[in-house]
């Protein structure tokens, strides 16, 4: 079922404004504390995902000119919203590009 929402209205723009103030806020209070940073970015990529398969699948049309309609949208206003995670691989070569503490001489 599909919900006329204009999302250039002011409405519509200051709740997505809002929404993104707060996440701001809270990641700026919680800036150098990791495990929580974590537990924004995880909560993030679960919302990500239950709107994917939830409501956005929900909503996909299911003719060809509404999808046409839909591709068209998102390729003039920005691709399709990804979240990227940090593998591993990423965390660990940056371990590895620091310089390591030199051994204390307190000998």
């Amino acid at each position: 079922m599909e919900h006329e929402i204009d999302f250039e209205s002011e409405p519509f723009k200051s709740q997505l404004e809002s929404l993104s103030l707060t996440i701001r806020d809270l990641s700026q209070e919680v800036q150098g504390n990791t495990v929580a940073l974590l537990a924004i970015l995880r909560t993030l990529e679960l919302l990500h995902r239950e709107i994917r398969e939830g409501w956005f699948r929900d909503a996909l049309p299911d003719n060809r000119q509404a999808l046409y309609a839909l591709l068209k949208e998102i390729e003039t206003y920005g691709g399709w919203p990804y979240i990227p995670r940090a593998s591993l691989r990423s965390l660990s070569e940056k371990l590895s590009a620091e310089p390591e503490d030199p051994p204390s001489s307190n000998q």
